[in-house]
């Protein structure tokens, strides 16, 4: 058994525990504190006919963003390119590239770099959900390769705010990290 499991507190211990902190002022002043979306604080939101996605974080400072998105049956979203990072996790369903040889399923971890283009597609007949933290761009193209749209974090707080908008819905500031 190692020292650390050996020197760790039992798991029967419900406290909080006051830590010496040098700067805990300054981090209260200004770090953010933690964020939780609970399942009816960020509406799904159509993204054509057979997706949704539901905003969890928007980091304007960083270009990032987290979202989860929900293609109702089989289908494609269209290759992209991304300028940035991204992590993901199956949550329901199946989805893959059509560039790679994998199929993420839930509670599968997907890492992308900058830089690589790819088409995500579901063949599950209930579809997917997958969330994911991307960060930067990511640039959309036809079927000949042609540019279609550029979207970012500024992209998807405008989708939000437009559809909170017209829904008649509150915009949730919790979710701005």
């Amino acid at each position: 058994m190692s020292d650390m499991a050996e020197n760790s507190p039992p798991s029967s211990t419900y406290a909080i525990v006051e830590i010496p902190d040098p700067v805990k002022e300054t981090v209260e002043r200004f770090g953010r504190p933690g964020l939780f979306v609970g399942a009816n604080d960020s509406p799904w939101i159509p993204r054509g006919p057979n997706a949704m996605i539901r905003n969890m974080a928007f980091d304007v400072r960083n270009n990032a963003y987290c979202n989860i998105l929900w293609i109702k049956g089989p289908g494609v979203i269209g290759t992209h390119k991304h300028r940035g990072a991204v992590w993901g996790v199956g949550l329901e369903g199946s989805f893959r590239y059509l560039e790679y040889d994998w199929v993420c399923k839930p509670g599968d971890f997907i890492w992308e770099p900058p830089g690589q283009a790819h088409t995500l597609v579901t063949d599950d007949p209930n579809g997917m959900k997958t969330i994911m933290w991307m960060q930067g761009a990511n640039e959309y193209f036809d079927a000949k390769g042609n540019w279609v749209e550029t979207v970012d974090v500024f992209f998807f707080i405008d989708l939000y705010v437009k559809h909170c908008k017209a829904s008649g819905l509150p915009i949730n500031d919790a979710l701005w990290i």
